[in-house]
């Protein structure tokens, strides 16, 4: 079963879908024959709603489930309630947020490309801290709850059952000085570091290595289960993008492909961030 809460939820909003989808019917016509609306179908199978474990019930007699298959998802349903570790430093952490660091705890496969900053999962406090504060005007106390939150989320990398991990990392990501010299040599030391982890790949995209069709960061989630969709995650200002369809992954994947094979390799890609380090330490 799914580890985290937001994957628990995910993996109800799927099978969900697809009993409706199996019997050829709509949102509208079950909301109908159960007395419910559509729409709180709709919340049911979008994720968007709490699902009660009475609503199971009611669906797969309507479907006509068995046993084992009720009793799993009623009981997806009583573990989605619980809060997630992330979720206790409230308002250091937003809310669309939450639900990516849920995704990420359960993924198999890590794919991220990073065009103007290191990696939130190799980033050190003194950095997170710098960019927490020139963004979304926290105060002193949430800038702390995010930067803790980030540091605990690294913990991923290093487990053991890690998951398989490859960052590709544009080179303006390492010449951006955020804080000052002594904040980016600290970093880079970090990301040496994580770049040596035993299921982690680090590639950096040089100035050079001509255009790409990509228009920014984006990060892709697989993850053990082949009920559970991979999923494409990008992230601004005060929102998130989740896609999951077969169109949008594949072509994700794709570019993904494609800036893994202009970047550096691994071996070159050590070099060239510790050319960029001296600089930092002049």
């Amino acid at each position: 079963m799914p580890g985290s809460p937001t994957a628990r939820r995910r993996r109800l909003s799927i099978e969900l879908k697809r009993l409706r989808e199996q019997s050829a019917l709509t949102c509208a016509q079950v909301g109908q024959a159960l007395d419910w609306s559509g729409s709180k179908v709709n919340r049911m199978e979008t994720g968007s709603g709490r699902v009660q474990p009475s609503d199971i019930d009611a669906l797969c007699r309507f479907y006509g489930t068995g046993d084992e298959l009720r009793e799993f998802l009623k009981s997806l349903a009583r573990q989605a309630k619980v809060r997630g570790w992330w979720q206790v430093h409230g308002t250091g952490v937003p809310e669309w947020f939450n639900i990516y660091i849920g995704l990420e705890q359960d993924a198999a496969t890590f794919r991220q490309y990073q065009c103007e900053v290191i990696p939130g999962l190799m980033q050190t406090e003194a950095y997170a801290c710098e960019l927490h504060k020139t963004g979304a005007h926290l105060s002193a106390e949430d800038i702390g709850r995010a930067v803790r939150v980030r540091m605990e989320r690294q913990a991923m990398l290093a487990r053991p059952d890690a998951p398989d991990a490859w960052f590709i990392v544009s080179e303006g990501a390492l010449r951006h000085v955020v804080g000052d010299p002594g904040v980016m040599r600290e970093q880079l030391e970090r990301v040496l570091d994580a770049g040596e982890l035993a299921t982690t790949t680090l590639q950096v995209l040089p100035f050079d290595s001509g255009t790409r069709p990509v228009t920014g960061s984006f990060t892709m989630l697989g993850f053990p289960a082949p009920e559970d969709p991979d999923i494409v995650y990008r992230d601004g200002i005060t929102d998130a993008v989740y896609l999951e369809g077969e169109h949008h992954v594949r072509e994700y994947t794709r570019a993904f492909d494609g800036l893994r094979a202009a970047a550096l390799s691994p071996q070159r890609s050590v070099q060239l961030i510790k050319s960029v380090l001296k600089e930092y330490a002049k």
